[in-house]
């Protein structure tokens, strides 16, 4: 949903636009989030609560068309509005609603009985904004302070194999690296026991430094290939500081229930595509990671979104230091009901914050 916006147009203000232009503008933003389809100025000239005719109303339109603010699909007589549209109504124009007293105390019964795991935590954190929101829930985790109890390498093909890490809270995490084909499988045992009898109780980073010293100490009762095993090892889950991050998705079927032109189903498709590569998610929510409270990328805003006319609603989420260690919201199409998802991600993000701070 990329479109040409007039130069001057980012500057869009209040002041711009009078009682009746504001009011047109809503009816098109809200009559697009409900049902997804342009609104033409004889249904709007119905709707509004000041009585226009139709040729006023138009009027307005081309006005609003000229700022960037609405765009007409194909031949259609109706209007959409464009990106920055929808950003001007999320920052200007929408009224947030709030959660009752009775979704407060459901969505904490079920943030509270999922256990006392990270894992467990986030999982349902995830499951629930998607089922509540009807979109696909997102949580981007660090995984930085994970303090380990076990490592072991499995070999996958003659030049993959699997490092399984196990944390003292019972998170298991698995990843695929590639070794060399002459590699004796008694060097991927070798390699785990070495690493087993040092990295317990150390997170990540504490490990990596450790046995950075420990390699440089015993380079020589190493053969090569033992040494090249744990290297490998090593990069594949203690890397830089994005390595150390994961990303859970849930609810894919909630956003596919709600779309009907195959064009919505493309852009879905080309969406999760995006979401498997997921370095574009980590860096959308790296950034939303800056941010106090909940952040809104709509569309373009982003490069992971330009081709599929998406819309992220996301919150960070703290330890018991205070310290934000992920990201937690939803990934839908533009046509969401921000007022009443941005409060849901909020309220998801205290309520993790307060079981995992502790």
């Amino acid at each position: 949903m990329s479109h040409d916006v007039p130069i001057g147009a980012h500057h869009v203000g209040l002041a711009q636009l009078n009682e009746r232009s504001r009011e047109i503008f809503r009816q098109i933003v809200e009559s697009y989030l409900a049902t997804g389809e342009p609104v033409g100025s004889r249904n709007l000239s119905r709707i509004i609560s000041m009585s226009l005719s139709p040729a006023s109303v138009r009027n307005v339109m081309s006005d609003l068309e000229q700022l960037g603010l609405i765009y007409a699909p194909h031949t259609s007589a109706g209007r959409l509005p464009t990106e920055l549209g929808l950003r001007f109504f999320v920052d200007a124009l929408l009224e947030i609603g709030d959660l009752t007293e009775s979704e407060r105390r459901e969505m904490e019964a079920r943030i509270a009985a999922s256990g006392k795991s990270v894992e467990a935590v986030l999982d349902e954190a995830s499951t629930m904004l998607s089922g509540l929101t009807r979109a696909a829930g997102i949580v981007l985790t660090a995984k930085v302070n994970a303090r380990l109890k076990h490592i072991e390498f499995v070999r996958l093909e003659p030049e993959r194999a699997l490092v399984v890490l196990v944390s003292e809270d019972g998170q298991v995490e698995n990843r695929v690296f590639n070794v060399p084909k002459d590699l004796p499988t008694s060097s991927l045992t070798e390699a785990a026991n070495f690493l087993n009898a040092r990295i317990r109780g150390r997170t990540l980073a504490e490990a990596k430094a450790d046995l950075e010293k420990a390699l440089e100490a015993d380079r020589a009762k190493l053969d090569q290939l033992t040494q090249r095993i744990i290297e490998a090892g090593l990069a594949s889950w203690s890397g830089g500081e994005r390595e150390d991050r994961k990303l859970i998705v849930r609810g894919h079927a909630n956003l596919l229930e709600d779309l009907r032109a195959l064009e919505d189903l493309e852009r879905v498709r080309l969406l999760f595509d995006d979401l498997e590569t997921k370095k574009g998610v980590i860096d959308l929510l790296g950034r939303a990671e800056q941010a106090e409270g909940v952040r809104i990328f709509i569309g373009s805003e982003n490069n992971l979104f330009s081709l599929s006319g998406s819309s992220t609603i996301v919150a960070p989420y703290r330890d018991s230091a205070g310290r934000i260690i992920g990201v937690i919201g939803v990934i839908g199409p533009t046509r969401l009901n921000y007022a009443r998802i941005i409060p849901m991600v909020d309220y998801t993000a205290r309520l993790v914050s307060r079981v995992l701070g502790g």
